[in-house]
């Protein structure tokens, strides 16, 4: 079996090196969200800069603004930019997984107005999912919309929401039939953030400032047109969008340069002599490879048309536990250096991955309901 990319592939990633640093400054290390005006003009005028190059959403149907190009394509694009810091900001969640929610279930006019601003790079998304009772066990969510006449009334809270100082929509999840079972009677709004009755609340963090926000709905009217797919059906749309958002991003990557950056460090400190540190640097490599090959299946299913399955579960198992791995070797060879944020380890950011797009956990039960077709009671 051969494992090399071909040499068009060698060339497209070439060609985003070249890219990167003509439009990025040197030494650039992520956005500074302490200014989030700026941060959303630089981050839509790089998604801007990468659409006129028929990149941004390449993957996607010619009807829709796309080449049609491979999945292999955005797994390139995802290596070279996840790394960096990710200078398509929350836009990378419009390109892998809200556009193809809405392909999949919205309107002719959803289509027409949603996924012409994303495949032109001008419009930033956040994902209302997660509540304060309701973290990664999303059908147990309890906001609700109440429909009246033409629009839903909306009250309730979503916590722990990101990109939301820079979102024009949300991507809202609600209970519209408060008797159905979990799983059941969940409703899709895309909802826009200047909606009357949304307030906005900053939630400090440890992983960065502006990282998380809550936001609180009172008697949010929404017109029921914005409702994506049918009523008391979004779970279905929301479980294949999730299996697309827990591989967009190449953790191992990630993984790999903080790695690289930690052996640097180990060699300057004398570290690097210890032969536990040596085990753990091995132990660190083997897992990130492991990441990537799991990773790799994924997107060749998605080549050959397959549906989204368990694997993309497996994957995002894979991924942040070698990441965790990563960071936590980092902080011992950096220290209390390596829990600052844009530092070697950054510890703090790579927590968190083990929580975004579902808890570990949670990513486990599903495995084994899915894949291994465990019973789920005793």
């Amino acid at each position: 079996m051969d494992f090399d990319w071909t040499e068009d592939d060698v060339a497209y990633r070439n060609d985003i090196k070249a890219f990167l640093a003509e439009q990025l400054p040197p030494g650039w290390n992520g956005y500074d969200k302490s200014n989030l005006e700026k941060y959303k003009t630089d981050s839509i005028a790089f998604a801007k800069a990468m659409a006129a190059r028929g990149w941004l959403t390449q993957n996607w149907p010619k009807e829709y603004g796309g080449q049609e190009a491979s999945p292999w394509r955005a797994a390139i694009l995802s290596e070279e930019l996840w790394p960096i810091g990710e200078p398509r900001g929350p836009q990378y969640m419009n390109v892998n997984w809200i556009g193809p929610a809405i392909m999949a279930a919205g309107t002719e006019e959803q289509k027409l107005y949603h996924l012409r601003r994303i495949s032109a790079g001008d419009v930033c998304w956040c994902q209302g999912f997660s509540e304060p009772d309701a973290g990664s066990d999303l059908p147990a969510m309890r906001t609700h919309a109440v429909r009246d006449g033409d629009d839903y009334v909306v009250n309730g809270s979503k916590i722990w929401t990101s990109h939301v100082g820079t979102a024009d929509f949300c991507f809202l999840l609600v209970k519209t039939d408060p008797t159905a079972a979990k799983r059941a009677g969940i409703s899709i709004l895309l909802t826009p953030m200047d909606t009357p009755g949304l307030e906005v609340r900053h939630i400090d963090g440890f992983v960065g400032e502006q990282a998380f926000h809550q936001l609180v709905f009172t008697d949010m009217r929404v017109p029921a047109a914005y409702r994506l797919g049918e009523e008391n059906r979004g779970w279905d749309i929301v479980r294949r969008a999730l299996s697309f958002e827990r591989v967009g991003a190449a953790h191992y990557e990630t993984g790999q340069l903080i790695l690289n950056r930690t052996i640097v460090e180990a060699r300057r400190n004398g570290m690097f002599e210890d032969p536990e540190i040596q085990t753990r640097i091995g132990e660190v490599y083997a897992a990130l490879e492991a990441a990537r090959m799991l990773t790799y299946k994924v997107v060749d299913l998605r080549a050959h048309g397959s549906p989204p399955t368990a694997d993309s579960n497996l994957s995002r198992v894979a991924q942040t536990s070698a990441l965790r791995l990563a960071g936590e070797l980092a902080h011992v060879v950096f220290g209390e250096e390596g829990l600052e944020a844009g530092s070697g380890g950054d510890v703090r950011r790579v927590l968190a991955f083990s929580v975004a797009s579902g808890t570990t956990e949670m990513q486990l039960d599903q495995i084994a309901s899915n894949f291994l077709a465990l019973p789920t009671k005793v």
